[in-house]
């Protein structure tokens, strides 16, 4: 039995065990799909030398980690700098792919209108790197937001009326309102918020969260991150099968 996973911290949660699982099932393939749950990313090297280990998906907080481990990098990922996806060959030499920034652009076209020139991302982890490759791919100018921001970020007071205007476009890409810590939010200012804007929240649990009904609330399009999951799930099916 070929067996694939999804590494990362306090993991219990995964959205990837449950698809896969029951991709697997309905598919009627023999494959199992595990939690690989590492408090420390130095504890990686026996998943990697596990012969039965066909596939590995990556999530918060070792996409850029991981990098250091892996033989390989598809252009894309060495470019986003983040990896979500590792394959091994027939010699267990890895090589790292990411297909967030696949599932993102996918689920996003269909919510774009013509007044979205520019974008927030919220955040700067490894999630937010893909999303930013995506913008970039997609003509779509965009600033990181940070409570901390380096050189050419902002900071979530700098958000003027004028800015929130400009930018129609405003994506989470932290944890804030994840299960279950449902009550949390970003503090960008809702109140100039209108229908021209989209706010994309890459958290999938809950539904809809804070950010999503306060934009809702003013007009705003809003999803949730579950079709970019799926998405990304099925480009790392189809990498691992190439």
């Amino acid at each position: 039995m070929n067996i694939y996973g999804l590494l990362g911290r306090d993991i219990g949660y995964s959205f990837s065990r449950n698809y896969f699982s029951v991709k697997f099932k309905n598919e009627q393939l023999p494959h199992q799909y595990q939690n690989f749950d590492l408090q420390h990313i130095e504890e990686i090297t026996p998943i990697f030398t596990d012969a039965k280990i066909q596939g590995i998906n990556v999530t918060i907080p070792y996409k850029e980690e991981v990098i250091a481990y892996l033989d390989e990098l598809d252009p894309i990922a060495k470019e986003i700098g983040a990896v979500n996806v590792i394959k091994f060959d027939k010699d267990r030499k890895t090589k790292g792919y990411n297909s967030d920034y696949y599932g993102f652009t996918e689920s996003l076209k269909p919510l774009l209108n013509k007044t979205i020139k520019k974008a927030l991302i919220l955040g700067t982890g490894g999630a937010s790197k893909a999303i930013a490759y995506a913008l970039k791919k997609l003509d779509i100018t965009y600033t990181f937001v940070s409570r901390n921001p380096d050189e050419n970020q902002v900071n979530y007071t700098d958000l003027t009326k004028d800015m929130m205007q400009e930018f129609k476009l405003i994506i989470n890409c932290t944890p804030l309102g994840t299960h279950p810590h449902v009550d949390n939010y970003p503090a960008i200012p809702y109140e100039f918020l209108g229908d021209n804007h989209v706010l994309y929240d890459l958290i999938y649990n809950p539904e809809e969260t804070v950010f999503m009904k306060r934009g809702k609330e003013k007009g705003a399009k809003v999803t949730n991150g579950s079709r970019m999951l799926v998405l990304q799930a099925e480009k790392s099916w189809n990498i691992w099968n190439e």
